[in-house]
């Protein structure tokens, strides 16, 4: 048994992201066909697949048809990777309705609408795996409380799924994923230069995670490998869940 995903079919949102784009490499080096999928066709850019779908996550009906398209041409999931996010409300006093709903509709809502249409053609073929992508946000609070709770939520739905849908063949998991540096992180680094570095010192392994590492525990839960694990939330978080480092300096 390895971690060959040969001949599968793994279908990623958010692909033309700073984690998608690596997500797309990763799992074409370890031999899956891959559907990229995002909100416009410049987020696709020259990405390197046979087949790409661009769609509003938010709207229910355009991810029926995206997934319907997908199944018509390319052939039922294999894998399906929800990793498309966003947030920029980052305090309480930021969260007005805007984006509250904003941030759920496309963290949580759009991620349940691009899954549900596969899971009936997924259980009555007995096999499939969903990979969605979370955040440490779900697991305790650092800011943005929109994108939390919605992150908290995919936990819960992935978790659904798992035990549900165990009985058909099919897998659920989450990555929770510490702070990524993609474009993402350009905003604040704006108004502070050396927030990277401030970010870095909380993290037990010194350093913020890279999308290689988020690409990486996807492929693996994706793959043979990890065909006995279903219903967890993986923190790929350079150790940041597991305990607070500048903590322990400051009373020591």
């Amino acid at each position: 048994m390895n971690n060959s995903l040969e001949g599968r079919l793994a279908v990623i949102t958010g692909a033309g992201g700073g984690i998608g784009i690596t997500m797309v490499q990763r799992f074409r080096d370890a031999g899956a066909r891959v559907v990229a999928c995002d909100v416009s066709a410049e987020a696709l850019g020259a990405l390197d697949v046979a087949h790409r779908e661009v769609f509003d996550l938010r709207e229910p009906e355009a991810c029926k048809e995206a997934c319907a398209r997908i199944q018509a041409s390319a052939g039922l999931p294999d894998i399906v990777v929800s990793n498309a996010g966003y947030t920029r409300a980052e305090t309480l006093d930021q969260v007005d309705d805007r984006a509250w709903n904003f941030e759920l509709e496309v963290n949580l809502n759009g991620a349940r609408n691009f899954t549900a249409p596969f899971l009936d053609p997924m259980k009555t073929r007995g096999s499939g795996v969903f990979v969605f992508i979370s955040s440490v946000n779900a697991l305790a609070h650092f800011g943005n409380p929109a994108y939390a709770a919605a992150k908290a939520g995919l936990v819960a739905y992935a978790r659904a799924i798992a035990t549900e849908c165990g009985r058909h063949g099919i897998r659920s998991n989450t990555i929770c994923p510490g702070s990524v540096r993609t474009h993402a992180w350009d905003h604040r680094i704006e108004k502070d230069p050396q927030i990277l570095e401030k970010v870095s010192r909380l993290y037990p392994l010194g350093h913020m995670v890279t999308p290689v590492d988020v690409a990486n525990a996807a492929v693996f839960l994706a793959s043979p490998l990890s065909a006995g694990i279903t219903g967890v939330a993986l923190p790929v978080d350079g150790g940041l869940m597991a305990g607070n480092l500048p903590f322990i300096d400051a009373i020591t």
